[in-house]
């Protein structure tokens, strides 16, 4: 009977340890991913502001629908990256999260 609690024992200890080392990982994982999100939100608003005091600046018509074009096309393709590196993330994300269980022979489903 005794030998049965030590075995329950360990395998509570080992599904405890392995949460908690999860949780560590998708916390770190988290903090990446709000600071990517700041960097990116700070990227965005800086080019909109130059974008803003270039169109301020421009002479004729032209100028400012270069500038505006220019602005949009960079926006959308920096958008769009981003979004791939933030889908990146959470994909790494999900897969770090299973880990530790595994590692530990245990399974999420």
């Amino acid at each position: 009977m005794a030998q049965n609690l030590e075995d329950l024992s360990k395998m509570t200890q080992v599904g405890v340890d392995s949460a908690l080392e999860m949780w560590n990982g998708w916390a770190k994982s988290w903090q990446a991913v709000g600071a990517e999100i700041n960097d990116y939100a700070k990227r965005s608003f800086e080019d909109g502001s130059k974008a803003m005091e270039n169109l301020m600046t421009a002479r004729t018509i032209e100028q400012a629908v270069e500038i505006q074009s220019s602005y949009v096309k960079r926006s959308y393709e920096d958008y769009v990256a981003q979004m791939n590196r933030l889908g990146t993330m959470y994909a790494d994300l999900a897969k770090d999260g299973t880990k530790p269980f595994e590692a530990a022979g245990l399974s999420l489903r």
